[in-house]
């Protein structure tokens, strides 16, 4: 079989040549392996997941079932405009192997992140492709966010990533003033103009106060941060009564021992587990999720708002949620001592995590307790019952019951059984620490807090990955012809990967990128091999960056990085959209109802994958809102460090302490010219040879901070 480590045959690169051959023909994956002269179920099923991700691509096209061709190439091609920090772009398009060169002149007035058609220009001497804008097809924002300014003495308001000032007549100000942070939608855009007029819609407030800035991180990925107040008022008059005609329907788990575990400050509990012993080394193991389809009714205004967010947005000082609080905090959220209404999955488990039989549907429970990560992880290694009054919850010390002792020790126990088993399968083992901050009444921080998964979070994990995956097997195993929302991870991206292994090895580590089932476990024995060693933060970096992003999607092509042929998400609809998708399709196919189409239900999962998208970057956003703010009070002293990025324009450093990142311009780097080996992913002193590669550890000087452009200018200084 060919290895995926020679860079200019990549699986992919060798599927096309072989089509292209074709002239049109279409082939099956059989007809394709044979021509590859690969033969064993391993390869095979490479390339048939490579087929089905180019047709999903629009790369090569299936003329009839399974079977696939290219067609013929177009003189205009549709991709999403990317700027850079310089003003130039990048044209990118899933119909062309690399991005096309555009000069900020050949935009034809698209913005950074617009859907556009372009079409190839040909340059002398020009060795990369170029491009030039035909039309816009969408706009990424209709909605733009920038600082009023005064320019060529008229106002105007240049947003972040748009090469050019939008124009704002005094009667399109709405009351703002010079200075001000502001949300403008373009008005007109005359044909012979350079620049648009534009029309003030919001007021976000006076730039650099906190609420402004977490506004204006909102406004610039098109995010809400309120509920429209007819949304408000319907949610308000929500019945969150039960009635015994509705429990009569539903299977009854108030009887049964249940309980939550979750954040300490968390409010939105949309999953509990009971937990019942059957006999002699079995037990009854239930995963309850909140219904909120149930109060959330498809078509409603309520469903058409929650469908626009798709997700919740976790900022560092506040959840901007995707239902309304009445619904998110309480009528769904799973709170002890109230009977709620859920979607379940049941399963008979031994207590070795074998599956012996598992049921889904509607149900009612009534959660026992609610525990913090902190009170369930004193359980299970302190291996007692009393939760002292440090950690608890209610700030008193007190004894868990026999019932709950004995379901965490068995819970804890099957979980860490099932994750041993899917990190030996080929589960990646990624412990991504997580920054989260010590706020004042103020909302400034006092203090920079790392986030680490231990057992309790492991336990509550391996549960909810249980339902996920049997629910979205028991849909693609029995239900094939019927559609579904998948939630999948595709291999990682063969270049990255090389890369990976290139660096890896110069520090004497060994990559088997021969085969894609060893490819896992060979990145799970290194992740393992340098735990604690001065190479780690560059190596997992790598490992990170070598892996795709998981997207929602029909077309289930397996979740690579949990070791999963089937997964979907189940287990958070407060929080989540495709969730409530999820619980609204299983429900149509246990009851045998008619259900979406599945290019309305792609449709549907594109949008939520995007919105997940934006909400990340809000998030990460914020985070270095904080990061700013923090670092601001430690201005002219030195830290230490470790190289978090290198770039053609610098280096992103990371201070150790306290996690916060700031930029070294390639400039500023001292006592020689360096230039960017991106091979390797470092920085090269043309004359000294001196070296800063990603994951180095050094001396940085914080120089200033910008808290509105929410950066941290740094330099390198000798020890």
């Amino acid at each position: 079989m060919y290895k995926i480590m020679e860079k200019k045959n990549t699986t992919k690169d060798v599927i096309l040549n072989i089509l292209l051959q074709q002239n049109g023909n279409p082939l099956n994956y059989k007809q394709i392996c044979s021509r590859m002269y690969v033969h064993d179920p391993s390869g095979r099923n490479h390339i048939s997941k490579t087929l089905k991700k180019l047709s999903l691509k629009g790369i090569i096209k299936e003329k009839v079932r399974g079977k696939y061709f290219i067609p013929s190439p177009s003189h205009l091609h549709e991709g999403i405009l990317d700027v850079n920090s310089q003003g130039n772009g990048y044209l990118i398009s899933e119909e062309l192997d690399d991005d096309v060169f555009i000069d900020r002149c050949h935009f034809n007035k698209a913005f950074h992140g617009d859907t556009v058609s372009f079409k190839i220009t040909t340059s002398k001497g020009k060795r990369k492709k170029q491009g030039v804008v035909v039309s816009i097809i969408k706009r990424k924002q209709t909605h733009y966010v920038g600082v009023i300014e005064s320019f060529d003495d008229v106002f105007a308001v240049q947003p972040k990533q748009i090469n050019i000032p939008f124009l704002l007549s005094k009667e399109n100000l709405g009351g703002a003033k010079l200075g001000d942070s502001v949300l403008v939608s373009i008005q007109e855009w005359k044909r012979k103009s350079n620049y648009p007029q534009a029309v003030v819609t919001e007021i976000l407030g006076v730039p650099g106060t906190h609420e402004t800035e977490i506004h204006t991180i909102m406004a610039s990925h098109g995010l809400p941060w309120n509920f429209p107040k007819k949304i408000e008022e319907q949610a308000s008059i929500l019945d969150a009564s039960i009635t015994a005609q509705e429990i009569s329907t539903r299977r009854d788990f108030r009887e049964i021992l249940t309980f939550t575990i979750d954040p300490k400050n968390a409010k939105d509990f949309d999953d509990a587990i009971s937990f019942r012993k059957v006999k002699e080394d079995l037990y009854e193991i239930g995963i309850h999720i909140a219904d909120v389809s149930h109060y959330v009714q498809q078509g409603s205004d309520m469903d058409k708002e929650a469908y626009k967010r798709a997700t919740s947005i976790y900022l560092v000082d506040r959840v901007v949620p995707m239902l309304p609080e009445k619904l998110s905090n309480q009528i769904c959220s799973l709170r002890p001592k109230e009977e709620k209404l859920c979607f379940s999955a049941v399963f008979e488990m031994s207590s070795a995590g074998e599956m012996i039989s598992k049921w889904f549907g509607k149900t009612v429970i009534l959660s026992d307790a609610r525990f913090a990560y902190e009170e369930a992880q004193h359980i299970i290694t302190s291996q007692t019952k009393t939760i002292p009054k440090e950690i608890s919850l209610s700030n008193d010390e007190y004894t868990v019951s026999d019932g709950i002792y004995e379901a965490i020790q068995v819970l804890q126990n099957i979980a860490s059984i099932r994750r041993k088993k899917r990190l030996i399968n080929g589960a990646i083992n990624f412990n991504k620490q997580e920054i989260r901050f010590d706020l004042d009444s103020q909302n400034n921080p006092t203090a920079v807090l790392i986030k680490e998964s231990k057992e309790a979070n492991h336990l509550i994990e391996e549960f909810m990955l249980l339902a996920n995956e049997y629910i979205a097997k028991h849909i693609g195993e029995q239900q094939q012809t019927l559609p579904f929302v998948y939630r999948v991870h595709d291999e990682p991206d063969e270049e990255k990967l090389a890369q990976f292994a290139r660096i890896a090895f110069g520090l004497g580590y060994k990559l088997n990128l021969n085969s894609p089932n060893l490819i896992a476990k060979s990145i799970n024995k290194l992740l393992k091999q340098i735990d604690k060693k001065p190479e780690k933060k560059l190596l997992d970096t790598l490992a990170i960056r070598s892996m795709s992003k998981a997207i929602y999607t029909t077309q289930n092509i397996g979740h690579y990085g949990l070791h999963f042929e089937y997964y979907t998400h189940f287990t958070s609809p407060i929080r989540r959209y495709p969730d409530i998708i999820v619980h609204r399709l299983l429900q149509d196919y246990l009851t045998e109802k008619s259900t979406l189409k599945t290019d309305e239900l792609e449709q549907q999962l594109k949008h939520c994958t995007d919105q997940e998208i934006l909400a990340t970057k809000a998030e990460r956003d914020s985070i270095k809102l904080m990061q700013v703010k923090y670092v601001s009070k430690l201005i002219d002293t030195t830290q230490k460090a470790s190289i978090s990025g290198v770039t053609e324009r610098g280096i992103f450093i990371e201070l150790n302490e306290s996690k916060c990142e700031g930029f070294v311009r390639i400039q500023d780097l001292q006592d020689d010219y360096f230039y960017y080996d991106a091979a390797q992913l470092k920085m090269v002193g043309q004359q000294t040879k001196k070296e800063y590669q990603l994951g180095d550890q050094v001396y940085a000087k914080i120089l200033a901070t910008d808290l509105i452009k929410r950066q941290i200018d740094l330099s390198i200084v000798d020890d």
